[in-house]
């Protein structure tokens, strides 16, 4: 038969696409590739006015995870000169070529108050996901790790593809609405309204903060 008309909402809540995830109580935060590359107007992967948001968003929520107390990873990218170790990615996205070793050190270097802190993780990899190729699944497990604040950037690329991979390492993905962000509204918004229906929970900052207060207190 074919598909009556009916609203977006209405067609994925009739393929279930309209459930819950609770966060769990051994929350840790990511914040994925947030670097001078995306943040510095004169940058081939200038991000613009929505990753600025971020960096901005990011920063608070970094304020509140330490405040916490819970595990804190920060995620980079580098390649070897020449880019080999970036396989196909590098070939479709020339630009990533401005984090092979020797290039200008202002691109890989973390956002002014993103730094990471004593005792905080930092993951580099090569890339989309900070889950492949990389030892971030068996740190979580290991720190007992059940829930995962993800923020940075790009939304539609390696935040879709870390909160993906969350999920499907057995973590619960909480995507911070405020803290991540892209090129254009566009598709930051389209992959958050994607990942809300089949993968993680899109949230708010203020929502992580009541949040977070209350693994403070347990």
């Amino acid at each position: 038969m074919p598909m009556v008309d009916a609203s977006l909402t209405e067609n994925y809540a009739r393929g279930s696409f309209d459930q819950r995830l609770e966060p769990g109580s051994r929350p840790a935060l990511i914040i994925i590739d947030l670097v001078g590359a995306y943040l510095l107007e004169d940058s081939p992967l200038y991000g613009g006015e929505l990753c600025h948001a971020a960096h901005a968003g990011a920063k608070a929520l970094l304020g509140l995870a330490r405040g916490a107390g819970i595990p804190i990873v920060h995620t980079n990218v580098a390649y070897q000169r020449g880019g080999r170790d970036g396989g196909v990615f590098i070939r479709k996205i020339p630009a990533l070529r401005h984090f092979e070793a020797g290039g200008d050190p202002r691109y890989g270097a973390f956002a002014s108050g993103l730094e990471p802190g004593p005792g905080e993780t930092v993951i580099t990899k090569q890339y989309a996901s900070a889950f492949f190729g990389t030892s971030l699944a068996s740190t979580l497990t290991a720190l007992g790790v059940d829930t995962l604040l993800v923020a940075g950037v790009s939304t539609s690329g390696c935040v879709r593809a870390t909160a993906v991979d969350a999920c499907q390492h057995g973590f619960v993905p909480l995507v911070v609405r405020d803290a991540v962000g892209d090129r254009a509204v566009a598709p930051h918004d389209s992959n958050l309204f994607d990942l809300q229906a089949k993968y993680a929970e899109v949230v708010t900052l203020d929502a992580m903060r009541d949040y977070l207060v209350r693994i403070a207190a347990s």
